[in-house]
């Protein structure tokens, strides 16, 4: 009697655990192996108090096929198979790879375009590679050679927007989105279901940019650009204007101060967790944590010291600044709709790097 007692205390104390984590769906272009998108879902897999419902693929950083097989190794490789992965957009919305070529000519070039000017994601290179080493773009259905090996597990035949949808029916209110893509995926959603976006708890993103202060040339003399937003802003524009109970963001501004450093480095290749030795192996380009601090951030508020509200949109125009932030303070804000955000202004440093380590070690508490 006392054994079945202590089962059934056991089993119910199991299930309490489970009902306190945090739901999150991840919505990411997962290029890899290694890098920002894939540490990023590895934060919010590994933490403790989350439970991660599902991962939906977008093209951004890669085309959406490459990226889900980095993906779903990447889940192989760190024990989280678990975890069901859908395959959304390939394409953006409204802008074409053409289109923006072509208004290079006129307004100059992008430092950065993704899967349609490649260049390699951590230290695993998955672009196919041209003259002098250098890579190159490649089509939607190319698959490259993949350092890391081949994934075993597929993804699910469910699209990502339904199943974005799916899953925010069958935990009302309770489930938030992390988005650290182009929200191609997320914008369909919301043009799919009118629900969808008041039916969460809130989104956190990943983009837009305001003011970076630093030398980078990609902001320095373009500072309202950011690559999310940029390579489909009309999913921005949808994202932006839709019925969240709450929206973080976090910009380039901030992303730029949070460095991926030597000393991080160092602590996963003395550690033999599976998600460190994934890192130690793949991801030994050390650059911005653009992703993961979007995820530690909303894993642990107190990592952000201060933000504020503002309200958010994106530059439609097809001119030079197509897919350019747009803010505005209350006094100012059009008459269209716009909503406030919360943006994200500092950081505590230190308090985020040694939460990440932890985390990839397995010493988070």
């Amino acid at each position: 009697m006392r054994t079945t007692v202590l089962c059934v205390l056991l089993s119910l104390a199991a299930l309490m655990c489970a009902a306190q984590k945090r739901l999150v769906l991840i919505d990411q272009d997962g290029s890899g192996p290694g890098g920002s998108d894939q540490m990023s879902m590895m934060a919010l897999l590994e933490a403790p108090n989350v439970r991660v419902l599902g991962i939906t693929i977008v093209t951004g950083d890669a085309w959406r096929d490459e990226e889900t097989l980095h993906t779903l190794r990447m889940l192989e490789l760190t024990g989280h198979t678990d975890v069901p992965v859908a395959r959304g957009a390939v394409f953006p919305l409204i802008r074409t790879q053409k289109e923006t070529y072509m208004a290079e000519a006129f307004y100059g070039q992008q430092t950065y375009m993704g899967a349609w000017r490649q260049v390699p994601a951590g230290a695993g290179g998955d672009t196919t590679q041209g003259m002098a080493g250098r890579p190159q773009p490649h089509g939607p259905d190319v698959i490259p050679p993949m350092s890391e090996g081949r994934p075993t597990i597929k993804a699910i035949e469910e699209d990502a927007a339904h199943f974005l949808i799916r899953q925010v029916h069958a935990h009302p209110h309770v489930v938030t989105i992390y988005a650290a893509g182009p929200l191609t995926n997320i914008a369909m959603a919301i043009s799919l279901d009118p629900e969808f976006a008041s039916l969460t708890k809130g989104i956190a993103l990943m983009g837009s940019s305001l003011n970076p202060q630093t030398d980078d040339p990609e902001f320095a003399t373009h500072p309202r650009h950011e690559f999310n937003f940029w390579f489909d802003p009309e999913a921005a524009h949808i994202v932006l204007r839709a019925d969240w109970p709450r929206v973080d963001v976090t910009t380039a501004d901030i992303s730029i101060r949070a460095p991926f450093s030597k000393e991080m480095l160092d602590a996963m290749d003395r550690s033999q967790k599976s998600a460190a030795r994934y890192i130690s192996a793949w991801s030994k380009s050390r650059s911005y944590m653009w992703d993961e601090l979007a995820a530690c951030a909303w894993i642990e508020q107190g990592i952000i010291t201060k933000d504020k509200q503002v309200y958010m949109d994106v530059d439609l125009s097809h001119g030079p600044n197509y897919g350019d932030t747009l803010t505005w303070a209350e006094k100012f804000k059009p008459e269209t709709g716009v909503r406030l955000v919360h943006v994200q202004v500092d950081l505590d440093l230190p308090r985020f790097q040694k939460m990440f380590v932890d985390l990839m070690t397995g010493t988070a508490q």
